[in-house]
């Protein structure tokens, strides 16, 4: 049984033969991997050690004193908390080898290939295609909202293999190559200004079969496995207290005195206990995780992470008044991640705006928190038993 202080000891055998002073960073990151030190909660030899995951930090805390590099997550978060879970759920013991180990040391980044302009809220509703050619899978289609194809090497796809069944039945799920002929992609400019987004355009692009996860048609549960994964990746981040979206306002009350006012204060009050709320809950939903998957509890967590971000946002500007109406720079650029903390209150006043439609809009977390972890009656659903080539779109 894998303990705290035998993983101290197996982190301190690796930073003795790999200083991270003296070693390159992606070779530290792969000796890391290989050591199982990445994510100590995998399977041996996907770099993990069958070690209960809250021991990670036994590890980490040794890393970071020693001045080890990171994996830097926020750059590749799709990869980490979306296509490793699902790849080690669903993938074969090839796919898992090849996948893994450049997704966590991030020397391939990874990308999101699900909404589209005609399934974003009602997602099993998507129309992408993919037709069985042998060995091959040939797929047509658009994506939209598709955070880092710019960057990504590979993507968690999924398409329509049946249009005969009823939508969610005929969905299928692949690993789709970024680099292949066919994939085209477009930046989507946003109201920040900048491209973070993309839309996706698939046109005969071959997928081999040797690259689905799940079975054939058996797609949305494998997506609602990711889809988990993802709202507890967005809203259960890890954070200290006035961390996220509460810190800038906090220290601009603290530090500018002349801009308060008596209906500010009872309202920064108010969303303050809210966001440590929210902290304190996400430290429980990780508790949770030790002991198994994400689950629809994920989806309260999102939900709050969008509320509050718009909430806080908006305070922030009417507290800086004239000031609050300015931004800083509208000059079109593709980020390699988003940073809410590093820009003025104008730009995270507006990127919020996307937080209650990315990883799944608001309105339907509260169905699955309302089915799912209330136990309600579930909406009527007048397309349950309808082929999807018959629905009306």
């Amino acid at each position: 049984m894998t303990d705290a202080a035998e993983l101290r000891r197996r982190t301190r055998e690796l930073l003795a033969a790999h200083p991270p002073a003296t070693t390159g960073r992606p070779d530290f990151l792969r000796a890391r991997f290989d050591a199982g030190l990445a994510w100590v909660h995998f399977p041996e030899g996907l770099g993990g050690l069958d070690a209960p995951r809250s021991l990670q930090a036994a590890v980490d805390t040794e890393l970071e004193a020693a001045g080890a590099p990171d994996n830097d997550p926020r750059r590749i978060g799709i990869g980490l908390g979306m296509a490793a879970p699902t790849i080690l759920q669903y993938g074969t013991e090839e796919q898992k080898k090849r996948f893994l180990r450049p997704l966590w040391t991030g020397e391939e980044v990874w990308c999101q290939l699900f909404s589209e302009p005609g399934a974003g809220s009602d997602l099993a509703a998507l129309g992408t295609r993919a037709v069985r050619e042998g060995d091959h899978w040939v797929v047509n289609g658009q994506k939209v909202w598709t955070s880092s194809a710019h960057l990504a090497r590979w993507a968690i796809l999924i398409a329509r293999t049946d249009p005969d069944v009823p939508k969610h039945r005929g969905i299928t799920y692949f690993v789709c190559d970024m680099t292949d002929p066919g994939v085209e992609v477009r930046p989507l400019r946003q109201i920040t200004g900048e491209a973070e987004f993309n839309e996706v355009f698939l046109t005969g692009v071959r997928i081999p079969d040797a690259h689905r996860l799940g079975g054939t048609g058996d797609g949305w549960r494998v997506a609602r496995t990711t889809l988990d994964n993802e709202r507890v990746a967005i809203g259960g981040m890890r954070l200290p207290r006035e961390g996220g979206m509460i810190g800038p306002v906090s220290r601009t009350w603290r530090e500018r005195p002349g801009l308060r006012t008596h209906d500010l204060h009872q309202r920064l009050l108010r969303l303050w206990v809210e966001a440590e709320v929210a902290r304190l809950t996400g430290e429980r939903l990780r508790q949770q995780l030790v002991a198994g998957q994400p689950g629809p509890e994920g989806a309260g967590m999102k939900l709050a992470f969008a509320r509050l971000n718009q909430e806080i946002s908006g305070l922030e500007v009417e507290l800086r008044g004239e000031e609050g109406l300015l931004y800083d720079d509208w000059t079109m650029r593709r980020p390699e991640l988003v940073d809410f903390t590093g820009r003025d209150a104008g730009y995270r006043y507006l990127r919020s705006k996307g937080n209650s439609i990315e990883g799944g809009t608001s309105e339907v977390l509260l169905n699955i928190v309302a089915e799912r972890v209330l136990g309600l009656p579930a909406e009527p659903r007048t397309d349950k038993d309808v082929a999807w080539k018959d629905l009306s779109r």
